[in-house]
């Protein structure tokens, strides 16, 4: 049997890893500034996490959701405090395109509608409703068509007013930072709007963090920078620092019922215990306040160099975007400098590393970058 050839791979073999240092077979070093898609929270083999997995192994690894898992408690009530969202109910999943197809129905449920307001660029997974709401046609098969999802232009006040008044909206989806679509910020204003005509519609705001959460914009949630409270948040990525789990968190106004959502593997034993370890990490490592402080050195020193269009992002999720005769640094960073980034098309260099990344890392990269675009 053959993989079926999905993807698009760098010819490299990653056999070790540890902080945000990779090594291949052959012993070889990377800088990893992209974390597996901002996968990668606190550092590759953090010892606390390996221990905690490990530890919980020897006990028990999965059990379903048909018994009482003190584990998801726990992880509910920590993940209340280091968000601010104490008030906010949980519920675990396994990755982002479930949290935000989970996210979508329970709106649904909630107001008894099906209109959808996305933006143009989103990105929200691959499964059903997800790649429906996800601007991307080559990605969305005829059975996941549908007219539930209206695409709007992004920050567009004046349209997002209009479909209002057009639709019975049952929810807004929007990303806080997008990350496929580019690193595109969402201006506080524009998702302030999106609150208040949430509210005055009784539609459900569902803010997107799967990949501009858990503090990689120097706040837990980037969402957090306008001010104003999202009804549903959707998590994955790294929520786990490589385990799969996702999860939503929910407004008090949402009443629960059995049976409305569901999951045979979300809430396990050892996807809790992952994600309750990277919490404790980025408390007691302060990384949310890393990633706010090297980010906005990394953005201050990108911005200096004249041959880059424009340097967009917040704290560790940064988008470079290269003119059209630059766009093979992002080839030559890997092959000659041995880092690794992500890209947006057509020619943005994404930034996604941990949220430990020292300035030491931070100042190899800016100086390989420096002799790429010099």
């Amino acid at each position: 049997m053959k993989l079926f050839d999905v993807y698009p791979v760098n010819d490299i073999i990653i056999d070790k890893a540890a902080g945000s240092t990779v090594w291949d077979e052959k012993g070889t070093e990377y800088l990893d500034l992209y974390g597996g898609h901002a996968v990668i929270s606190i550092g590759h083999t953090h010892p606390h996490y390996v221990k905690r997995l490990t530890d919980q192994l020897h006990k028990i690894g999965f059990y379903s959701n048909s018994v009482k898992m003190p584990l998801q408690e726990e992880l509910a009530a920590l993940l209340g405090k280091v968000s601010g969202k104490e008030d906010y109910q949980l519920f675990l999943c396994n990755s982002g395109a479930e949290a935000n197809e989970n996210a979508l129905k329970l709106a649904s449920f909630y107001n008894g509608r099906k209109k959808i307001i996305a933006f143009r660029k989103a990105f929200h997974g691959r499964t059903s409703l997800a790649v429906a709401a996800t601007d991307n046609p080559k990605i969305v098969a005829p059975v996941n068509e549908t007219d539930n999802v209206v695409f709007l232009p992004w920050n567009d006040e004046a349209a997002l007013e209009a479909a209002f008044k057009q639709y019975e909206v049952s929810a807004v989806i929007i990303e806080g930072i997008q990350g496929v679509g580019g690193i595109n910020v969402a201006p506080e204003s524009f998702l302030q709007k999106i609150r208040s005509l949430c509210d005055a519609h009784n539609a459900v705001f569902i803010a997107d963090s799967v990949q501009c959460g858990y503090g990689r914009s120097g706040k837990f949630f980037s969402h957090d920078f306008a001010g104003v409270n999202a009804d549903i948040y959707t998590m994955a990525k790294g929520m786990g620092n490589g385990f799969p789990i996702g999860g939503i968190i929910i407004a008090p106004k949402f009443q629960a019922v059995y049976g409305m959502l569901g999951t045979t593997f979300g809430g396990n034993h050892l996807a809790c215990v992952a994600a309750l370890s990277v919490l404790e990490v980025i408390q007691s490592e302060n990384l949310i306040s890393n990633a706010a402080t090297i980010g906005a050195y990394l953005m201050e020193e990108l911005r200096k160099f004249s041959q880059v269009k424009e340097v967009r992002g917040r704290g560790l999720m940064i988008g470079i975007e290269m003119p059209e005769e630059l766009a093979e640094v992002r080839k030559n960073l890997l092959a000659k400098h041995r880092i690794f980034t992500g890209e947006a098309k057509p020619n943005v260099i994404r930034l996604l590393p941990s949220l430990a990344l020292t300035k030491a890392d931070a100042d190899r990269f800016l100086e390989a970058f420096g002799k790429e675009v010099k």
